[in-house]
């Protein structure tokens, strides 16, 4: 059976993949096509169903519930680290208020935590991820919300690290912060769920077990990034929360979602499904 897997050209999802692009898995009878997009495109085609597993943002999940469920391993998660907002100079946090942001994707959980933060409305304009810093940096924009490796590398650029989100969720909150997420389609049924499922959790752990190998795939996905600063940005995202949620991540995501809830982030209310469990043991 052939699974179309979204993931974005980073080097902590492409970590997470190795062990099944690398043939270091039993792939149980399926036959993986990687699909390789930003995150916001990898949002907008889940929106129509496109690919049989996928990665998006968190924030999107609410929008394809009906379609997609969470798969239980998978995810991104900081904890005291996230989205970092940059600016060219020195500048309060409260400030913000009053700038144009560059956002890379409304849809992006990123976006979501700063309206958040900002507690409603403000001024952005969505461009890709990739495009925010030089913006930023030229002075054409005020500030930048940065994801992927540009938490890493913002400061080559002479940019100045104005909010870290991650930070803020977790003195907010003291949980980790949920960004990325892995989601199946409902339509594959329970018995195919299961079974991606049980592959792709072997992946990430075969990845975390063969450290080096995973790490030198992923360098083909780490947009000019050092050894040393993959291996920092991947042990950032790929972590124990990312073999499996566990109470503390589930409550995480929970977290979030009821505060979107609360601003009127999403069309509907949200029930959170992982592969294997009903909404009903997933109480909000």
């Amino acid at each position: 059976m052939l699974i179309r897997l979204g993931h974005s050209p980073d080097p902590d999802d492409a970590f997470m993949f190795w062990g099944i692009a690398s043939n270091e898995v039993d792939t149980r009878g399926f036959e993986f096509e990687p699909v390789h997009e930003d995150i916001q495109t990898l949002n907008e085609w889940a929106l129509a169903g496109k690919l049989e597993v996928t990665a998006i943002s968190l924030h999107t999940y609410p929008f394809v519930q009906d379609r997609y469920v969470l798969l239980p391993h998978g995810a991104s998660m900081g904890t005291g680290f996230g989205p970092i907002v940059v600016t060219r100079e020195p500048m309060r946090p409260t400030d913000l208020h009053g700038q144009e942001i560059a956002v890379p994707g409304r849809m992006t959980t990123a976006f979501l935590v700063l309206q958040l933060y900002l507690g409603g409305a403000f001024r952005f304009r969505e461009l890709p991820f990739d495009e925010i810093m030089a913006e930023v940096a030229s002075g054409r924009l005020d500030a930048g919300l940065v994801i992927h490796e540009g938490q890493l590398t913002y400061a080559q650029h002479g940019l100045t690290n104005t909010l870290d989100l991650g930070e803020w969720w977790l003195f907010e909150t003291g949980l980790p912060l949920p960004l990325g997420v892995n989601v199946a389609r409902r339509d594959l049924g329970e018995a195919v769920l299961n079974g991606l499922s049980g592959v792709l959790r072997e992946s990430i752990e075969r990845g975390l077990s063969s450290r080096e190998p995973a790490l030198k795939y992923a360098l083909q996905f780490g947009r000019g990034l050092d050894h040393g600063l993959a291996d920092r940005f991947v042990g950032m995202y790929v972590n124990r929360l990312t073999q499996d949620y566990g109470d503390e991540g589930r409550q995480a995501v929970q977290e979030l979602l009821r505060r979107g809830e609360a601003v009127g982030a999403f069309p509907h209310a949200v029930n959170v499904e992982f592969v294997g469990e009903s909404a009903a043991q997933n109480p909000r």
